[in-house]
């Protein structure tokens, strides 16, 4: 798998683009998870929120690099 994107003369790293992609997700997960209220049953509304992007980034990177 390519480890470098060419964009016109420039090389994009692969983990930038999945850095974006999950970085979309997060959002939309962010925002179910604010429509489902449940926030409210976590500990830490932040840290639940870091955790997610977190998860995200990793599996969508292992996914790509196994």
């Amino acid at each position: 798998m390519p480890r470098e994107i060419p964009f016109f003369d420039a090389l994009i790293p692969m983990v930038l683009l999945i850095l974006l992609v999950s970085a979309v997700l997060y959002f939309v997960l962010a925002r179910l998870v604010e429509a489902v209220d449940l926030a409210q049953y976590v500990w830490h509304p932040a840290l639940f929120r870091f955790a997610i992007f977190v998860v995200l980034f990793s599996s969508l990177s292992l996914w790509w690099y196994p």
